[in-house]
């Protein structure tokens, strides 16, 4: 059996780039993979911005002894000769020994050079008293400090986040150019299955594994064209999967790739001209995985059983399409922190193990694991609590305060 890593690395010799690039509106590109450079047509800030409410000044104004002191309270004061908002900025001159009454976003008229607080001034009348003496540059966001006209924003393949589109928004990307989404189909075989609404029979249970594959390829901005439950029978299973990979880019199926007499899946695949890869690999849960390529379509067998499923997709799945999607390099890699083990001792068999933990901050920042009780593959409540699964590898015993390594499952 290939290891963990060796079997991730045949999956992504596999698999081709990205697909072609298509143009959406800014609105709905938050998720997509960025298929070109973005170079900023602007400015940002488009001028010099003021990032408080008060006042403009010079900040030269403020020493030497031009200034009417109030022996008092040791106020200084000026004239205010205006107002600048945003969109309406001061059009006069400010001259010396005077400011402008300022509010945040707008433009510092020329002549100034620092914003005085105005929780740091008292005014009377057009007569502005301060009570420090400000800096140059003070509450001042000069132009072009945040990015220059000509400047790369972002790279291609960057996966877009909503602080991204809104930085797009500011450079005038719209629409924005990205890689289209992979169509995947997700199937699963068991006459043992019906469906969510259904009240399961003797023998039978509903059917979830779908539902959470769905979801996981959705979250990473693949586009769902069908998912569904197949019989465990020859014919329908080819019929399906023919039917599969007409429909989509990438096939997804679960369950029945063990070597039990109705484990199927890869017989079936094979007999509509599926290239086999691997069929099982060094890991637990979910040892039974099968990959194959119809053509350049990617086609993954998952173990049936819902964890042993959601592992596969994690560690196998998941980077694959991600390279389809176009995101960065750094999607295509097992998803790996570090923590400190505080359960007992444990020792995995030949085979790595991962084991579900909570994950939580200890006093000295280091993420602590604690292993869940849990009864095996079949046992998706248990992650309902778990915080990442604990990797340990073959033949090795991993010991409370041990650092361990482990996959987080949220994100």
């Amino acid at each position: 059996m290939l290891t963990p890593s060796a079997a991730l690395e045949a999956v992504l010799a596999r698999i081709g780039g990205p697909f072609e690039v298509e143009q959406v509106p800014i609105e709905e590109a938050a998720g997509r993979s960025l298929a070109v450079q973005v170079v900023s047509d602007v400015d940002v800030p488009p001028f010099e911005k003021s990032a408080m409410d008060g006042y403009a000044v010079r900040s030269s104004d403020f020493s030497g002894g031009a200034f009417e002191e109030r022996a008092e309270d040791g106020k200084k004061e000026l004239p205010c000769v205006g107002e600048s908002r945003a969109g309406q900025p001061f059009r006069g001159q400010v001259p010396p020994y005077a400011c402008v009454a300022i509010y945040t976003g707008a433009e510092v008229p020329p002549e100034c050079d620092a914003v005085v607080m105005v929780e740091h001034t008292s005014r009377k009348g057009k007569q502005v008293a301060f009570r420090t003496s400000p800096k140059a540059s003070q509450n001042v966001n000069h132009k072009a400090e945040v990015l220059a006209a000509g400047k790369v924003v972002f790279a291609p393949r960057r996966r877009l986040t909503p602080i991204d589109v809104s930085v797009l928004a500011a450079v005038g990307c719209d629409p924005v150019a990205v890689h289209r989404r992979p169509k995947v189909t997700i199937l699963t075989s068991g006459d043992e299955l019906v469906e969510v609404g259904e009240l399961p029979a003797a023998g039978q249970i509903r059917e979830g594994n779908t539902l959470y594959l769905r979801g996981a390829c959705e979250r990473l901005g693949c586009e769902v064209v069908k998912s569904g439950i197949v019989r465990d029978d020859a014919k329908a299973l080819e019929l399906g999967f023919r039917k599969a990979l007409t429909d989509g880019d990438v096939l997804i199926s679960t369950g029945g790739v063990s070597m039990g007499k109705y484990d199927l899946v890869g017989e079936a695949l094979q007999n509509i001209g599926v290239e086999p890869v691997l069929h099982k690999v060094a890991i637990k849960p979910g040892k039974p995985i099968w990959f194959g390529m119809a053509g350049k379509k990617p086609v993954f067998g998952l173990p049936g059983n819902p964890v042993s499923s959601l592992l596969g997709f994690e560690v196998f799945v998941r980077p694959a399409l991600a390279r389809l999607c176009g995101a960065g390099a750094e999607e295509e890699h097992e998803r790996i922190r570090r923590g400190r083990w505080t359960g007992p001792d444990f020792t995995a068999g030949d085979r790595q193990t991962n084991l579900p933990a909570t994950v939580q901050q200890g006093a000295d920042g280091v993420e602590e694991l604690q292993p869940l009780r849990w009864k095996g593959s079949a046992d998706i409540v248990a992650l309902t609590a778990a915080g990442g699964l604990v990797v340990v590898p073959p033949e090795t015993t991993i010991r409370a305060g041990e650092i361990a390594d482990y996959r987080p499952l949220s994100g």
